[in-house]
C-alpha cells in the first residue's frame, strides 16, 4: 500500500494553522474531488478486506465524512450504511454516546434498529487522531448489539494514539496514510 500512501499524501492537502495556531489540517476534500484518486482508495479498502474473507453486514460512518466514507465501501462490500449522527438529527428512537473532547463533551447517536444484534460493523472514517468520535462509535455499536473489531481510516495520526485507543477495545484499524508530527 505504499503507492497508495503516496497518492493519497498528494491529492490531500495540509493547510497550516487551521482551524488554530500551530495546528496543520489535512483536507481531505481534495481526495475525494479527484474520481480516480477516489476510485483507488475505496477499491483498496474493499480489496483487503475481500482478500482476507472478513464479511460485514453493516458499514458504520460517523458524521459527515464517514458518510462519504463508509457509503462507497458499504456498496463495495454489499453491506449496508450505518449513519452515525449528531444529536437531534435521527428521526427514530436512538442510542446515544457521549465523550470526551480537548474543550468540553460531545455525543453521537444511532437508530436503535439501525444494527441488529449478531450484525458484523466496519467502522469507517476519513481520519483518526485523539479517538474519542471513533471509540464513541465502537460503544454505540455494540450498545445495539453488533460486533465491531474492524475499523477503516484513510489518515492516521499517529501521534494522537486513536488506533491504539481502538486496539485497547479489541478493534483493528487499517489506516491507508500516516502524517506524524504536526
Amino acid at each position: 500500500m505504499d503507492t497508495l500512501e503516496n497518492l493519497i499524501k498528494e491529492k490531500i492537502t495540509s493547510i497550516p494553522d487551521f482551524p488554530k495556531k500551530g495546528i496543520i489540517f489535512r483536507d481531505v476534500t481534495t481526495l475525494i474531488e479527484d474520481k480516480e484518486a477516489f476510485g483507488a482508495v475505496i477499491s483498496a479498502i474493499a480489496w483487503n478486506y475481500r482478500k482476507s474473507g472478513t464479511v460485514f453486514d453493516k458499514v458504520a460512518g460517523p458524521e459527515a465524512r464517514g458518510f462519504i466514507v463508509g457509503a462507497p465501501v458499504a456498496y463495495a462490500l454489499n453491506a449496508g450504511l450505518v449513519l452515525v449522527r449528531k444529536p437531534g438529527k435521527l428521526p427514530r428512537e436512538v442510542y446515544s454516546e457521549s465523550y470526551d473532547l480537548e474543550y468540553g463533551s460531545a455525543s453521537i447517536e444511532i437508530h436503535r434498529d439501525s444494527i441488529k444484534p449478531g450484525e458484523h460493523v466496519l467502522l469507517a472514517d476519513d481520519l483518526i487522531a485523539t479517538g474519542g468520535t471513533a471509540e464513541a462509535a465502537v460503544k454505540l455499536i455494540r450498545k445495539a448489539g453488533g460486533i465491531v473489531d474492524h475499523a477503516v481510516f484513510l489518515i492516521n495520526l499517529p501521534d494522537l494514539g486513536g488506533v491504539e485507543r481502538l486496539k485497547n477495545l479489541g478493534v483493528e484499524s487499517l489506516t491507508l496514510a500516516s502524517y506524524t508530527g504536526a
